[in-house]
């Protein structure tokens, strides 16, 4: 077995706590310095992961608008806490309401 861990430092999934679903939809996002539309590449009740060729630096806030099926939508704060410069960033919700929370789960349980 291989130590995923090396010098106390752990990779991006280890680090994770949610399990993340291959949902790819079309988020609407808005920060101080980018406003756009990027596509998921994976999703959790704890994040996603947006394809954007947009420079988002790691630590910008977000207001992010995930719609769902049946014409719901979540719309949470969400952190950047991983960026792949011209390819996407990584990011945490932050505050993420019980009712969000609830759409997401059933939304992804679907999937």
């Amino acid at each position: 077995m291989v130590d995923s861990i090396v010098d106390g430092i752990q990779t991006p999934d280890e680090r994770r706590i949610h399990d993340r679903s291959r949902l790819i939809v079309d988020v609407f996002f808005d920060g101080k310095d980018a406003t756009g539309v990027a596509s998921t590449k994976d999703i959790s009740v704890g994040g996603l992961y947006m394809n954007t060729q947009l420079d988002i630096p790691e630590g910008s806030l977000l207001l992010v608008r995930i719609p769902l099926s049946d014409a719901r939508q979540v719309v949470c704060n969400a952190e950047v806490v991983y960026s792949n410069p011209g390819l996407g960033v990584g990011v945490r919700f932050q505050g993420l309401s019980d009712e969000a929370r609830e759409l997401l789960e059933n939304e992804l349980a679907d999937v």
